[in-house]
């Protein structure tokens, strides 16, 4: 398995920490969820993309880079 160091300023790993202690889990976890998630919408992105609705509204419009 590849293994990679990546470095985060104070604040994304203050965000990390929360993320993972509030889903029970670890820092790693969030980031594979992350990359996942990120996969996930990019594959489902269409006009540049991805919207969330509530019925037939719609609620909010994610745009990947």
């Amino acid at each position: 398995m590849p293994k990679l160091t990546v470095e985060f300023n104070d604040k994304m790993n203050e965000i990390l920490e929360q993320l993972a202690e509030e889903k029970g889990t670890t820092k790693v976890d969030v980031l594979r969820r992350a990359v996942a998630l990120y996969k996930y919408l990019d594959g489902e992105q269409k006009d540049g993309k991805v919207s969330i609705t509530r019925g037939n509204d719609i609620v909010k419009d994610i745009v990947l880079p």
